[in-house]
């Protein structure tokens, strides 16, 4: 965190509280936590070897030599650190004997895989092993104060990343090229890492809505579409803009302002108790509307927060509602195979009054002369 960071409460009593709560309803004496961002959610560590074990009671973190001045310094005393000088199973089995009481333990089955597992079965056989899903996942998906100021540090140095790159963008460079300079600036900026692969795709490669950079050449008259985020004390942000090198066209104009209007018309529309599906038609109404509806085969967005992909979703078969506190992304888009395609997406904050934008960066057709 910087020297200058606000200070917020500390959240992870209330967040270990309510963990606990949904374990009681769910019949079970503790939880074994395996995804590395929500054992960071629940204790503050950010490293990239733990188990943690929470009960009733108790909150036990095991981690490694590699992270023990680490661990001091980000968990205090949110857990109960262990350091385990050769496995971190091998130090879970008399930690679990050590808990009065615990019989009935949680895995996340999601996030562990098939051989430790089978860990489970054949060195904790005493135990009984039951599968949850998103009990901590379920949780993360609403943010505090703190979360939404971390989003928001992240949302404006992506912004000013791209402000820097745009500059950049000039033909005859290469797609994989200006993906080095987005970040570049990124980490001149000050993001942590990288929240995903920046994707930069240009001309009919813009049409592939998850591409790579590659080696393709820009060329006047280009869509170039730039897919990035960057992260702020864990927490991503995740932000899309497409941009056309030199002046565009008409029917790049037309094909864009659909895209556009539809991340209006979505961002002013989402709001706490609306269903995901519900915010998901709101855009895929409109762009099916004006003859696009083949074009746009993917959701209308998804949660971030210590994952760049996370709780909730806004999509067709989404029936749970969205709550105040959720910070989603907002990202509609068309692709017309072997001529481009526009993608736009913002970072909204679901509140009870309707939605907060995080995003400043113009949405309009922008020409980068």
């Amino acid at each position: 965190m910087r020297d200058d960071a606000p200070i917020f409460p500390d959240r992870r009593p209330q967040r270990l509280t309510a963990l606990r709560e949904s374990l009681g309803r769910a019949d079970l004496d503790g939880l074994l936590v395996t995804s590395l961002p929500s054992i960071r959610y629940l204790t503050g560590f950010s490293g990239s070897s733990a188990l943690c074990l929470v009960t009733a009671l108790e909150c036990v973190l095991l981690t490694d030599f590699r992270y023990e001045t680490q661990v001091a310094d980000e968990v205090g005393d949110a857990a109960t650190v262990r350091i385990e000088p050769t496995s971190l199973w091998a130090g879970l089995w008399p930690t679990l004997t050590a808990l009065a009481g615990v019989e009935r333990v949680g895995f996340e089955s999601a996030h562990l895989l098939h051989r430790d597992f089978t860990r489970l079965l054949e060195q904790g056989g005493r135990w009984q092993w039951r599968p949850t899903s998103d009990l901590v996942e379920t949780l993360r998906a609403v943010k505090d104060e703190g979360e939404i100021a971390a989003i928001e540090r992240a949302v404006a140095m992506a912004e000013a990343a791209l402000e820097r790159t745009l500059t950049e963008l000039t033909p005859g460079k290469t797609e994989t090229a200006i993906a080095g300079l987005l970040e570049r600036n990124l980490r001149d900026e000050g993001s942590e890492a990288f929240p995903f692969p920046s994707i930069v795709a240009s001309g009919p490669r813009s049409a592939l809505p998850h591409a790579r950079a590659a080696d393709r050449v820009l060329s006047t008259g280009d869509f170039v579409l730039l897919d990035f985020g960057a992260v702020a004390d864990g927490y991503c942000s995740d932000i899309t803009r497409t941009v056309v090198l030199g002046r565009a066209s008409e029917a790049q104009r037309a094909f864009y302002e659909v895209v556009r209007e539809a991340n209006q018309r979505a961002s002013g529309a989402v709001r706490a108790g609306m269903q995901g599906m519900a915010a998901d038609a709101v855009a895929r109404d409109y762009i099916a509307a004006c003859g696009y509806g083949d074009a746009f085969g993917h959701s209308l967005g998804h949660g971030i927060g210590l994952e760049v992909h996370e709780a909730p979703r806004l999509a067709r078969t989404i029936e749970a509602p969205l709550a105040a506190g959720m910070v989603v992304t907002i990202e509609p888009g068309i692709y017309r195979p072997d001529w481009g395609g526009v993608r736009i997406e913002d970072d909204v904050l679901i509140t009870d009054a309707g939605a907060r934008v995080l995003t400043r960066y113009p949405r309009h057709l922008l020409e980068i002369a």
